[in-house]
């Protein structure tokens, strides 16, 4: 339901203009004066101001002058009984989204609210697709010796078409880290696809590398490009490269050598032109002895590896990506997020288990679930809290209770230290895995 803020210091006008608005369905709150327009602003989201121009006090132009600083994401009709020409044109370049001239019709009045609540519509639709496309291109962030050491990397790499392994834990930017070199090589005005070998069922993971020729299996209708040919010229992201099915591995070791394939049910020889970029979570040179995974493919994806430090190496580059997240998510909620210097120490001091993935999700949350505009040390979740050591108010002082808190820190930690691997934080910790599987079940961990 769109929110309205009428301002209007003519009793039986904004009475009139109220019930009228909300006869649509939409949620008006009316005042009397500029001032307790501007207050309901810095509480309240408003999709749309509609305010007189002439009011005791904080007028109409004092009050859209307010609004664009606070709330910048709010448009404003402007309404007047001494308008003209000049004041309409004014209006506009001030930034009023439109000025009505009194005495004027209710209809009109509300042609021009629909009008601006679908134009704020299409907007948000155009932010989602532009996101969507943005996600694509989306550049790293960070100034820590770290990241200096990743750029400098992508700077010398991305001109060839050497293969690149991308390694890391989750949640580290390895898909960005692969944007930014297709990006950055001769092959940026050609496609860059994605593939998640996780995600795709191992019955089918032939078929969407490869392409299928008509009947080649059951429901094989009409032949079908494989990502390999949708990717000719460009670029292919292998993500999650480690969970690639054992025969479909030796099929893209002779891609990587020959550069050639064949179709599921073809016979004809495909020849390509793509630049492969692998990523992985997991120890490849372990899954080599272990065999799961090929060791001449590995040698020859492992040309150029560039390894992604966690978040809690690279604390420094904290801020600017919790402010980068403040300003994408209040983009979309139209509100100016920010967020208090104590809660910004507790995002310092916090391990990340999940990196950067794991700060944007505190970020959303908190941006959606805080009460007001800046992000307080109470709006952060309450694991991030405890793993810091914080202490409500009121706080029990049972041993009981502070023991119980002090081990699930220490579980965290060690979860933490040891990348997620409970094995080797069992070890860590000194207990069976057992046992750390019912300390994590009782503090409900994971």
């Amino acid at each position: 339901m769109a929110r309205i803020l009428l301002a209007e210091d003519d009793e039986i006008m904004r009475i009139t203009i109220q019930d009228r608005l909300e006869k649509h369905q939409w949620h008006v709150d009316a005042v009397p004066n500029g001032k307790e327009a501007a207050e309901r602003l810095q509480k309240e989201n408003y999709h749309l101001v509609i305010s007189d121009i002439r009011m005791p006090g904080l007028d109409g132009w004092q009050l859209l002058k307010f609004a664009l600083q606070s709330s910048p994401y709010t448009d404003f009709i402007m309404m007047t009984a001494f308008g003209s020409v000049d004041d309409a044109i004014e209006s506009l370049k001030k930034g009023a989204a439109d000025y009505i001239l009194k005495p004027f019709s209710m209809d009109d009045l509300v042609i021009r609210v629909n009008r601006i609540l679908e134009m704020q519509t299409i907007k948000a639709r155009c932010f989602s697709l532009e996101e969507s496309c943005r996600e694509m291109h989306s550049d790293l962030i960070g100034d820590s010796k770290a990241m200096d050491k990743i750029y400098g990397l992508i700077k010398q790499v991305a001109p060839s078409d050497s293969t690149v392994l991308v390694l890391g834990e989750s949640g580290t930017g390895k898909e960005l880290v692969a944007n930014s070199i297709h990006q950055h090589s001769r092959r940026a005005m050609n496609a860059f696809v994605r593939v998640n070998c996780a995600a795709i069922p191992e019955g089918l993971m032939e078929s969407e590398l490869f392409g299928h020729e008509k009947g080649a299996f059951t429901g094989a209708h009409a032949r079908k490009p494989g990502k390999f040919e949708l990717a000719d010229g460009g670029t292919m992201l292998l993500d999650e490269i480690a969970e690639l099915p054992l025969p479909l591995q030796a099929k893209l070791l002779r891609v990587l050598q020959e550069s050639t394939y064949e179709r599921v049910g073809g016979t004809g020889t495909i020849s390509i032109d793509v630049r492969i970029l692998c990523a992985t979570s997991k120890d490849l040179e372990q899954a080599v002895e272990n065999g799961s995974f090929r060791q001449d493919l590995f040698y020859r994806l492992n040309v150029i590896p560039i390894q992604l430090p966690p978040l809690r190496d690279r604390k420094e580059d904290i801020p600017a990506l919790t402010n980068n997240f403040l300003h994408e998510f209040s983009i979309k909620r139209g509100v100016a997020m920010e967020i208090s210097p104590e809660a910004m120490q507790y995002l310092i001091d916090y391990s990340y288990p999940g990196n950067v993935r794991e700060l944007k999700n505190i970020i959303e949350r908190a941006s959606v679930l805080a009460p007001d505009q800046v992000i307080k040390v109470d709006d952060l979740p309450a694991d991030l809290l405890e793993a810091n050591g914080y202490k409500e108010a009121g706080e029990s002082f049972l041993i009981s209770d502070a023991v119980a808190k002090t081990e699930k820190q220490v579980l965290l930690k060690a979860l933490a230290h040891t990348k997620g691997k409970k094995g080797e934080a069992a070890d860590l910790l000194g207990i069976s895995r057992k046992n750390l599987w019912e300390k994590l079940k009782l503090y409900e961990i994971y």
